[in-house]
């Protein structure tokens, strides 16, 4: 048996199954009057009859395209979508480790797939391709679609050459799956991927950087509602996408793709503007649109992770005056006085420490070992740092504080040679 064979036989077992399902769904659900299909939108054999677009004819066969413009002088939810016209050349360098050379916007690809499921490996299909891009006009989403498993040679084929124009490749968990499916679809035809000469940024990494301390999800739907404010309206879940694209291959009701191609569209689009949040603010800090204090505690921690704590000391200090939760000021203190001490602060980390040693809170011990440690050591006054040492002790017992306590009360009970005049 071929592998297009194995393939065909491997998605005929997975429909039977999807039937399975649904059958069982609705002999459980309450009985509703059947809606004879006329009664529904106009009824189409394949996609080109019902969407605007165009049938495109390749060495390899055809496949069906369409193309959506969204003007420049409209919204995204807050983002005018006229900004991103006026994005850096450099604006994803520095989010990259510099892999990502300077480069026009409108050199940027921005992709999404649609496929048959969640699987990367050789028996799953990217049915529809999304590739959004900026130019003088907005921002325009070009869809390649296989209106059956035979078109994906020619869909492959166009996607290849229309990737030829761009230098960038941006995606939202591209990475782990969006490209690595499209290269195993592209060695499947025994094709070379266009992956290669594409500087490839996954905005994934940094959105969970800013985000994932305010937010319960990171993914791109959950994004574009809490930071760019979009709603979307009759919107298709992801989970729901597989089993619509078979039931369109075995009805050929074209208008039931209508959701899948919009789902897409909105997904690319949304990619763009937070492009324009993302790297900006790992790129500029302290210009960076952000109003939620977690989300200042998350762009600090994550210039700490790269090293730059000069930039992150002020972020934290602006995170604590916008408002945090208990948990997370403690932390964000503590944060606070260690980065001040690392960096020689001397007195503002005295402060930071003294502050957090006086009310009860998870880092409270650790900040009265702290003060004795600078009693002992620094300020020479050993009956404050065996108060301090004492109170850490009662709070968390510990050896290293049991020894402190010893040599502090052997220092004070010894007398202090007198000076000489």
């Amino acid at each position: 048996m071929s592998d297009l064979q194995e393939q065909l036989a491997m998605l005929r077992r997975r429909i039977r199954r999807i039937d399975a399902k649904y059958a069982r769904m609705a002999a459980e659900a309450p009985e509703k009057k059947e809606i004879p299909p006329e009664e529904f939108a106009p009824m189409h054999h394949f996609a080109d009859e019902f969407m605007s677009g165009e049938v495109v004819e390749t060495a390899f066969g055809t496949h069906f395209e369409t193309e959506r413009l969204y003007e420049r002088h409209r919204r995204h939810g807050s983002m005018d979508i006229s900004n991103l016209q006026e994005l850096p050349e450099d604006l994803l360098g520095p989010l990259s480790q510099e892999t990502v050379p300077p480069s026009p916007p409108t050199r940027w690809a921005f992709l999404d797939t649609e496929t048959t499921g969640l699987a990367t490996g050789s028996g799953t299909y990217a049915f529809l391709v999304g590739v959004g891009r900026i130019d003088g006009d907005g921002f325009r989403v070009r869809q390649f679609f296989m209106r059956d498993f035979s078109e994906e040679a020619s869909l492959l084929d166009a996607l290849d050459r229309h990737l030829a124009q761009f230098d960038v490749l941006v995606t939202y968990n591209g990475k782990t799956y969006d490209q690595p499916l499209l290269e195993t679809r592209y060695r499947m035809m025994r094709r070379r991927p266009p992956f290669e000469r594409l500087a490839h940024l996954d905005l994934l990494f940094g959105a969970r950087r800013l985000w994932k301390l305010r937010l319960e999800s990171c993914r791109l739907i959950d994004l574009e509602n809490q930071i760019l404010g979009v709603e979307r309206e009759g919107d298709l879940p992801g989970e729901m996408i597989p089993y619509v694209y078979f039931e369109y291959l075995r009805k050929r009701q074209a208008f039931r793709l209508v959701p899948i191609f919009h789902h897409n569209a909105v997904d690319i689009l949304s990619l763009a503007c937070l492009t324009s949040i993302v790297p900006y603010a790992y790129r500029r800090p302290h210009e960076a649109p952000l109003a939620h204090g977690a989300d200042w505690v998350g762009l600090a921690r994550w210039l700490l992770k790269a090293e730059r704590p000069e930039e992150a000391l002020p972020l934290l200090r602006r995170a604590v005056s916008l408002g945090l939760s208990d948990d997370l000021l403690f932390r964000t203190l503590w944060e606070i006085a260690t980065l001040e001490k690392r960096l020689g602060n001397e007195p503002a980390a005295l402060a930071a420490f003294t502050e957090l040693s006086t009310a009860p809170n998870p880092h409270r011990r650790a900040a009265l070992e702290e003060l004795a440690k600078h009693y002992e050591h620094r300020e020479k006054n050993f009956a404050m740092a065996l108060e301090f040492a004492r109170a850490a002790h009662e709070i968390e017992p510990s050896e290293e504080l049991r020894r402190r306590i010893d040599r502090l009360t052997r220092r004070l009970s010894t007398p202090r040679p007198r000076k000489l005049l």
